[in-house]
């Protein structure tokens, strides 16, 4: 059953690339747990993503999260939201587990005894104590992915952004990290291409030319994209 969350409110958001409008006028409030967002690519899904996580601001309009402006208030921003980008190295930026899982905590002004035991405390919730001094570049990519949701779950944010965080990953690392992620009692926003990952949501969003073409239950915006994307691929088997 769905349950209210903290919403995620874009009124009358456009972004522009250069000549090009990749989001055109967007207003959404995502109020539910579990949100899907999909679309063919340069649709605006992961500008979608950026601008609730606060990484990039609008050319028009504004983005909050449970009331708290992401672009300009940046220090309330890394507390209410959280992203998981597609490739964890975009991520890491630390050379150890411990620094990586630390520096967040250090931004939301712990000491550094503190962000250190808060870190280790998260380490220990994930059964990865003998991870503190481990080298990042010594991980498998899914330990990279573990270390960036484990970075993120540290500053307890109430909303967390998935850009499609399982691509490239192998079936038993996908499976361990979405048991992770849907035990959470936070709001999931999650930007993927792969349909059956999201349709146990409670909402999906089809975004197509930077607007909403669909948005409702994700059993049915889910069977309005792909029938669309078949028809998409007829036209292009007569060219």
């Amino acid at each position: 059953m769905e349950t209210a969350t903290d919403p995620v409110c874009l009124e009358g958001v456009s972004v522009r690339f250069g000549s090009r409008k990749v989001l055109r006028d967007l207003t959404l409030t995502l109020q539910s747990r579990r949100v899907g967002i999909v679309g063919r690519n340069g649709s605006g899904k992961t500008t979608l993503a950026r601008l609730i996580a606060g990484l990039i601001a609008p050319d028009a309009g504004r983005v909050t999260v449970a009331g708290v402006d992401v672009c300009t208030d940046r220090r309330a921003a890394i507390r209410t939201v959280g992203i998981l980008f597609q490739n964890p190295d975009h991520q890491i930026i630390f050379p150890t587990v411990e620094e990586e899982l630390a520096f967040g905590l250090r931004q939301l002004g712990r000491s550094k005894a503190e962000a250190r035991e808060g870190a280790r405390a998260m380490l220990a919730r994930f059964g990865r104590d003998d991870w503190a001094e481990r080298a990042v570049d010594g991980l498998s990519q899914g330990q990279r992915h573990l270390v960036c949701l484990m970075a993120v779950l540290a500053m307890e944010p109430r909303v967390i952004v998935l850009d499609e965080p399982f691509a490239g990953l192998d079936i038993p690392t996908i499976r361990a990290l979405r048991r992770y992620l849907e035990a959470l009692p936070v709001t999931l926003i999650q930007v993927s291409h792969d349909i059956a990952a999201l349709r146990e949501y409670d909402r999906v969003i089809w975004l197509e030319g930077g607007k909403v073409a669909a948005d409702g239950p994700a059993d049915e915006t889910l069977a309005r994209y792909l029938a669309a994307m078949e028809e998409v691929d007829d036209a292009d088997a007569d060219l």
